[in-house]
């Protein structure tokens, strides 16, 4: 056991609750501060996009020992439900037998991670918003608004866990040498919901992640338990095609029928959360140092927050605290050491997979949908089958693996200029599952 610590922690949500979990495992007594109301008693806002977790958010709560618990709450899919415009829908799989990403309500979640944090030990503080922090001195304040009398509060560790606009980053922006980057896609985000059956089944298959790729914009849904499936549409903010060019009911309904006509008898409610849920932008944010005085650090979305294509952000910030966590087991009371390895280490992964969610929001929109695309991914697939020691697609590194994203990254760029020479081949298109391609990528490698 470490020498105990009085912890806080600036942020409620999933990254908060699994570290405020971690401390008390590790004896701290931990206070975790939030400015909005306790989620577990309002309704959430209508700007989720169900979670996808996967091998690495599996690992952390392996370690936080509460895995089983949160299964329950859980939904595999194996597989992509590709409704490509024109044509049957089609499913894609997204690993090996038995590997899958698993759909999980992040309200759901985030209420059953605020018990288990609660039952632990650790306090919860909420509608408590934090204007100030004093890094040397690990002290905060809070109180009801800027110009209010403020609460102080002295620490002798801060975790800003508080997400991508986070008030403890923004003390950070303010010293010496603080490098801050900020990048907003022109797309936007909206919430929309399918119904479940009058029997509470689910109306279309609930072990797919399902797409309706539309090139410059696509809709995805998730499945819930409830036999409900979380749809987010993904849009340009303006243009022909966007969240702007639809104003009215009209416009609403001729937009789902002809871009959706497979789910036409659930335009009422698409067009009603169209109209009732805000639409939302999404940011890539880069940052470092991470960690100062070795009293203060950065966990989760505060210190890289992506863009959601990879369905890794949840999944990352889980990995934070897990290597955290595994520095505290190295490092002992050293906080200065455990600061510093960990955001040398995370800082590097954190890019690659911003880098790489950025990316395949490129291959979910338009190049599901493209032939030559689905038969390079078919040619991948198959050589992996055929030689797992030579290759190992992009895809499965990331989400079915705890290996390094700034590793995942490297070798999917490789693998990439490699079959960019492959699907350059004559007749690729009749050829792609013959000896001679097969013999084709073998002498790349090796070259």
């Amino acid at each position: 056991m470490q020498k105990e610590k009085d912890v806080a922690i600036v942020g409620s949500g999933l990254v908060g609750s699994l570290l405020a979990i971690f401390l008390r495992k590790q004896g701290h007594k931990v206070t975790v501060f939030d400015r909005r109301p306790d989620v577990r008693k309002v309704q959430f806002s209508g700007r989720s996009i169900n979670l996808a977790m996967s091998n690495r958010g599996w690992k952390a709560l392996r370690e936080a020992g509460i895995e089983d618990e949160i299964r329950d709450l859980a939904l595999p899919l194996d597989k992509r439900a590709m409704h490509v415009e024109g044509q049957e829908v089609y499913f894609q799989k997204y690993g090996e037998e038995g590997e899958a990403i698993y759909s999980i309500s992040r309200g759901v979640l985030n209420r059953k991670m605020i018990d288990l944090a609660e039952s632990a030990g650790a306090e919860f503080r909420f509608e408590e918003k934090i204007w100030d922090v004093d890094m040397e001195k690990a002290r905060l304040y809070t109180g009801e608004s800027e110009k209010s009398v403020w609460k102080e509060y002295q620490f002798d560790l801060i975790f800003g866990a508080d997400g991508a606009f986070s008030r403890v980053r923004h003390k950070m922006q303010r010293q010496s040498r603080f490098n801050y980057s900020q990048h907003f896609i022109d797309v936007g985000y909206k919430e929309l919901t399918i119904l479940a059956n009058e029997d509470g089944s689910h109306k279309l298959d609930n072990s797919s992640f399902h797409i309706w790729p539309r090139g410059n914009f696509m809709l995805i849904a998730m499945p819930n338990l409830d036999g409900t499936f979380t749809c987010t549409l993904f849009m340009p903010f303006e243009g022909e095609t966007s969240f702007e060019s639809i104003k009215t009911e009209q416009q609403a309904d001729a937009f789902f029928e002809n871009y959706f006509p497979d789910i036409k008898e659930e335009i009422s409610n698409l067009k009603k959360d169209f109209f009732k849920n805000p639409t939302s932008a999404m940011v890539t944010i880069k940052c470092f140092p991470w960690s100062y005085f070795d009293k203060i650090t950065l966990v989760g979305d505060s210190a890289h927050a992506i863009v959601p294509f990879y369905g890794q952000g949840m999944n990352a910030g889980f990995e934070d605290i897990s290597v955290l966590n595994e520095k505290i087991n190295k490092y002992g009371n050293d906080w200065q050491q455990i600061f510093e390895e960990y955001q040398t280490e995370r800082k590097p992964n954190a890019d690659a997979i911003a880098e790489l969610s950025y990316r395949n929001f490129m291959e979910m929109s338009s190049k599901t949908a493209d032939p030559m695309f689905l038969l390079r991914k078919k040619i991948e697939k198959k050589f992996a089958q055929e030689h797992p020691e030579l290759w190992a697609p992009l895809y499965s590194r990331v989400t079915f693996s705890d290996k390094a994203y700034s590793e995942a990254l490297k070798i999917g760029d490789y693998q990439r200029g490699i079959m960019d020479q492959v699907m350059k081949i004559p007749q690729i298109e009749e050829k792609w599952d013959s000896k001679e391609i097969e013999d084709k990528i073998i002498d790349l490698i090796k070259k």
